[in-house]
């Protein structure tokens, strides 16, 4: 059996996924409830899921590698760069999960091992 590749994590999400992160939620909610809920994630405590876990609970398909955007995220884990924790967003009376940022470098952990442990902020 192979060597499982290591992810390395970001302590903190970047400022610019929480705007990334405001600016999808803005095509899902309105404008200002997009920014309130983007501003709830800032101080949100990190949890852990598996990424096999956030998929099913968000029901968004896995990007093949194919796609540019998880293939250079794939090329940021095999370097050993550190990746975002991933922000998401709990749906209302049981609706899926919405990830509000990193859906990309899910698909491209999930190709790794569909089991890794994502750091992730939820709200």
């Amino acid at each position: 059996m192979g060597k499982k590749t290591k992810i390395q994590w970001l302590s903190e999400p970047q400022k610019h996924d929480y705007l990334a992160a405001e600016s999808y939620l803005s095509l899902l909610f309105e404008v200002e409830e997009a920014k309130e809920i983007a501003q709830t994630l800032e101080p949100a405590e990190l949890s852990e899921f598996a990424a096999k876990d956030i998929f099913r609970a968000s029901e968004l398909p896995l990007l093949t590698t194919r796609d540019s955007h998880v293939e250079n995220d794939r090329a940021k884990i095999i370097m050993g760069e550190k990746m975002a924790p991933l922000l998401l967003v709990r749906g209302k009376d049981g609706d899926k999960v919405i990830i509000a940022d990193g859906y990309h470098r899910l698909c491209a952990v999930y190709t790794f091992n569909e089991d890794a442990m994502i750091p992730c902020k939820i709200v």
